[in-house]
């Protein structure tokens, strides 16, 4: 079993370097940003299983850090970590997509076991959706890696998987190209741009037998799946 993976953004230095070893030390692998900016520039080249998100940083808050992550990945589970008390704060951070919310100071453990918590609760609805009915003759089963079309069943490769996902989180919705080269393959050079485009081809002339789902260009801005 891989190692949970955790964006960790957290501005004070002392207590990021404090927190990160215990997290490592607990088995987590831990990425440590000191600014928004760079959480979201780590978010968008690497996967990572949770985020733990201060809320007062410099050049990006961690409000503002969340609402961007949000607009790219809608199930990736966020705790907020913060010194304010506030009602309204926590309304705020859970309202924009937070899922739990600790107030400073806190024991350790606490967060250890919030952080448990929650990935338990997100493995379960992931277990719920390995399957993924698409259109009435479309089903796309993720673990198996096989699209059923009419009846017919056909493998397809890792990164169309990894492409595919992507679509389907942001369905008829646009999903940016950099986004997708940073998130799949770490970088969006040119090279790599060139090689999404067949992977996209190859998926669309899989689903070209059904009408009711096409992937479309959004010229200069990246790919929509409309279904």
């Amino acid at each position: 079993m891989e190692p949970v993976k955790i964006l960790f953004a957290e501005d004070d230095v002392n207590l990021g370097k404090v927190l990160a070893a215990y997290l490592t030390e607990k088995g987590y692998v831990v990425s440590h940003a000191t600014n928004g900016e760079i959480a979201y520039e780590l978010f968008c080249q690497n996967t990572f299983d949770i985020c733990l998100i201060d809320v007062m940083m410099p050049l990006m808050d961690g409000f503002t850090l969340a609402q961007e992550i949000r607009k790219v990945d809608k199930k990736i589970p966020i705790i907020f970590l913060t010194a304010k008390s506030l009602q309204e704060d926590m309304i705020k951070g859970l309202t924009i997509g937070g899922d739990d919310y600790i107030t400073k100071p806190f024991p350790r453990d606490v967060l250890v076991a919030r952080i448990q918590a929650l990935l338990r609760r997100t493995a379960h609805q992931e277990e719920e959706t390995n399957i993924y009915q698409l259109t009435d003759s479309i089903v796309f089963d993720k673990k198996r890696q096989i699209v059923t079309i009419q009846g017919e069943e056909k493998k397809i490769t890792t990164r169309e998987v990894e492409l595919l996902l992507l679509l389907i989180d942001k369905k008829n919705d646009v999903l940016e190209r950099g986004y997708a080269l940073k998130k799949i393959w770490g970088d969006d050079s040119w090279y790599n741009s060139r090689n999404m485009d067949v992977y996209i081809n190859k998926l669309r002339k899989l689903f070209k037998a059904d009408n009711s789902i096409q992937i479309i260009n959004v010229h200069g801005v990246g790919f929509k799946l409309i279904i």
